[in-house]
């Protein structure tokens, strides 16, 4: 039986097979535009499907998301803002297979835990930071999903130091300053010719003024943040994933000098910020715990 997982992100959507030996020609991608819908989703899904009998489909989603209803209502897709019932839609498009949704960054904490950096590992946070932040909170053992789904909303937890406005309708959220996007739009406004975080990160690795500046900046907002999580939170672990991630010491140092600035209470010395060994696919392989989750109930 077919196992598939579908990852919705602010800038794209991302399709696969679960399978032990995935690559990169197996995987996916389209778009996301003006013209997304449910039809571009599906049609991913069958095409990655092959034609096959599917046995479960894991969806992880950018939120915010109901994941009672199966709802969800990321703002970067105009038909979905309101809300669309995308697990109904699912179970419709693939008749008798199991369909599991999850917020983005609960799919990355599941994925961490069933095959990344937190294996074995009690509390941690995860986060992948790309053209907007996700993040999962495990404690005791458990990903946090919340009371709608959407417990790890880190890219909207408050940074001092920063008042940029937010697409939320807030200001001075972490997402505002430290996401992808937030990165491209303040390193353009200073001066920066490029186009695509990729050309950022190089950009800022080889020391580029306005480049390096916004990488800087993101990796004090990232920092102070995660000194306030582990606060919040009494964990000693965080794990950075996503393209920003790739970033070199334009943003790894100043996030290093912002967190040992700012976790200064006892218990946080330890605290530690790894890179993921998922790199940018942390939401598709959460998707994919889901999806295999899926399987083996209806196996059942």
């Amino acid at each position: 039986m077919t196992v598939l997982a579908l990852a919705i992100g602010p800038a794209e959507l991302v399709a696969a097979q679960v399978a032990e030996d995935v690559d990169d020609e197996d995987i996916r991608r389209v778009p996301v535009t003006d013209r997304t819908s449910w039809e571009t989703c599906r049609d991913l899904l069958y095409e990655v499907a092959q034609g096959a009998n599917v046995a479960s489909v894991g969806i992880g989603s950018v939120g915010p998301v109901d994941m009672a209803a199966g709802v969800v209502a990321p703002s970067g897709i105009a038909q979905w803002r309101a809300g669309f019932g995308i697990v109904d839609a699912a179970r419709k498009a693939f008749p008798g297979a199991e369909v599991n949704l999850a917020v983005d960054g609960v799919c990355v904490a599941q994925a961490e835990r069933a095959f990344g950096a937190t294996r074995g590992v009690m509390d941690a946070v995860s986060l992948s930071v790309s053209g907007h932040i996700a993040g999962g909170v495990m404690m005791g053992g458990f990903v946090a999903v919340g009371r709608t789904g959407n417990a790890g909303h880190i890219g909207h937890l408050l940074v001092p130091g920063f008042d940029e406005r937010c697409a939320c309708g807030g200001h001075g959220c972490l997402e505002a300053v430290a996401s992808g996007s937030a990165m491209l739009g303040w390193a353009r406004a200073h001066g920066w010719g490029g186009t695509t975080l990729t050309e950022l990160i190089a950009a800022a690795d080889l020391g580029e003024e306005a480049a390096a500046a916004a990488a800087g900046r993101a990796g004090v907002a990232l920092g102070r943040a995660i000194a306030s999580v582990a606060a919040l939170l009494d964990i000693d672990l965080v794990v950075l994933g996503g393209a920003v991630a790739e970033c070199g010491p334009a943003l790894w140092k100043p996030l290093g000098e912002a967190v040992a600035e700012h976790a200064r209470l006892s218990y946080l010395p330890g605290l530690r910020v790894v890179p993921s060994p998922l790199g940018e696919l942390g939401v598709l392989a959460g998707a994919g715990v889901l999806a295999m989750a899926g399987s083996s109930a209806g196996s059942q």
